[in-house]
């Protein structure tokens, strides 16, 4: 355990921020699954789901906005293909 006051505080603010982004991930993890899984009707209401969830994590600064754009390219790849 740190010692110094700052090295404290800076724990605790980046076990918050884990915490945050865990949750980010996950849905933007689940959002893309329920993509995947869905049938040709209900799929372009789960991309978008999915594009709305991606972007709200690089607006968090959970991903970098050319992560989100390969994600989004794969999901509409997927989309067209099916």
């Amino acid at each position: 355990m740190a010692n110094i006051k700052s090295a404290i505080k800076r724990i605790k603010q980046n076990e918050k921020r884990r915490l945050r982004n865990r949750a980010v991930r996950t849905k933007v993890r689940g959002a893309v699954k329920a993509v995947r899984a869905a049938e040709a009707q209900a799929r372009p209401a789960a991309m978008l789901e999915a594009i709305r969830a991606i972007d709200k994590a690089v607006t968090k600064g959970v991903l970098h906005r050319n992560t989100a754009a390969r994600r989004k390219s794969a999901l509409a790849r997927l989309a067209a293909v099916r």
